[in-house]
């Protein structure tokens, strides 16, 4: 069974849907516009119940099936980047230095369609709880729905969501048993020194050499500390110092990322980053201040519920269409709290050739939605079956 032949006939409607999203991108918790628009819909398709002002503009909406059973999570991510858009498509940002530069408007997009088909057929048993959730792009909008109760409060049972992947052939899915994703962790590095005449190095406390020295020493966590068959990358991203050419400054700031799956790797990373901004600093004469932010962790797929998940893929998309163990990748995404709190699994959708995700340049492309929704539609359809 290819795309559900009632959702393709939304095709055009879910188009119309998407770049009107696409025109409003909104950041973290703050999507007014997107909510809105995202409750109206829902409210026309008659859903039966819809929560809003979850994670302050997120929501969860329930459409009971035919009959007792268990509620299943379906969830899309709502907010945008702070990039400028340069696509020169005439439906671009009206958003100045905002733009959807992930797809989060296609996820929603694809949610909303499958919301429609589930509210007007209703051939399944128990509950499906659409997620439509804040603030992935930062912060981690998911943990803090999840902390908010939302399993608990909806007797969530399971949970899934799409993404997007450009490059992946349109309509191809990809996943993994196990270990997905990446945790993701930040550094922060704050150097003093004491700045002077640039044509007088020995009268300063140089922290621009402290910097070059830190970041240099970074990199051999990677190459010196960890075992190779663990996967790590630990990153410097920015250095930032001075003002001019002859003057040595009073400070220096790096900043980084780090990506981990083995807990006890990211306690190494840790313990070494300490060590080497504490050396470091000692001997460049500096002070410096290490502060580490731990992020997003590792993004695991129930293996049970991944295979399912490969299955009702399979309906869609075909056989050959799917990679069932397409291996791990080093990206972040706030879906794991989701998948800590309840079993499930995330699949990637291929969108085909485009600009990379997070490119000025990048769009979703249309032709999927209704393959997300179809999805999404016969996940619950065959998860919850009224024949059972």
């Amino acid at each position: 069974m290819p795309v559900v032949n009632r959702i393709a006939d939304y095709a055009e409607e879910m188009k119309a849907w998407r770049r009107h999203l696409h025109q409003i991108p909104e950041l973290a918790l703050d999507l007014p516009k997107t909510a809105a628009f995202v409750a109206e819909r829902l409210r026309e398709f008659g859903v039966d119940e819809l929560h809003e002002g979850i994670a302050q503009t997120g929501m969860v909406a329930i459409i009971n099936g035919q009959g007792e059973g268990p509620t299943i999570g379906l969830r899309a991510d709502m907010d945008a980047l702070p990039i400028p858009e340069e696509t020169g498509v005439d439906y671009a940002s009206g958003h100045a230095g905002n733009m959807h530069a992930c797809g989060h408007d296609g996820h929603t997009t694809m949610l909303l369609g499958a919301a429609k088909y589930l509210a007007e057929t209703r051939n399944f048993k128990g509950r499906v709880a659409l997620i439509f959730q804040p603030a992935e792009e930062a912060i981690g909008g998911a943990r803090i729905m999840v902390e908010e109760g939302i399993m608990e409060r909806f007797g969530i049972s399971e949970v899934y969501a799409l993404h997007n992947a450009p490059g992946l052939p349109e309509g191809h899915f990809l996943t993994t048993p196990g270990a997905l994703m990446a945790a993701v962790d930040t550094f922060h590095i704050h150097i003093q020194g004491k700045g002077g005449h640039g044509a007088m190095p020995h009268e300063t406390r140089d922290p621009v050499m402290a910097a070059c020295g830190m970041a240099q020493a970074i990199q051999t966590i990677v190459s010196r500390n960890h075992h190779t068959l663990e996967d790590l990358v630990v990153s410097v991203t920015q250095i930032h110092t001075g003002t001019v050419d002859n003057v040595i400054p009073d400070t220096a700031y790096i900043n980084g990322t780090v990506r981990t799956f083995n807990p006890d790797v990211q306690k190494m990373v840790m313990r070494r980053m300490k060590e080497i901004v504490a050396g470091q600093a000692a001997s460049y004469g500096v002070e410096a201040e290490l502060d580490y932010e731990i992020g997003y962790p590792a993004t695991f797929n129930d293996a049970e519920k991944t295979t399912f998940a490969v299955d009702v893929a399979k309906e869609i998309s075909g056989d050959a269409n799917v990679e069932a163990d397409g291996g791990r990748e080093m990206g972040a995404e706030d879906f794991a709290y989701m998948l800590q709190a309840r079993p499930g699994s995330y699949l990637f959708l291929g969108q085909g050739d485009s600009a990379g995700l997070h490119h000025p340049k990048y769009d979703f492309n249309d032709a999927i939605a209704p393959v997300g929704a179809s999805f999404f539609a016969r996940l619950v359809e065959r998860a919850q079956p009224l024949n059972s």
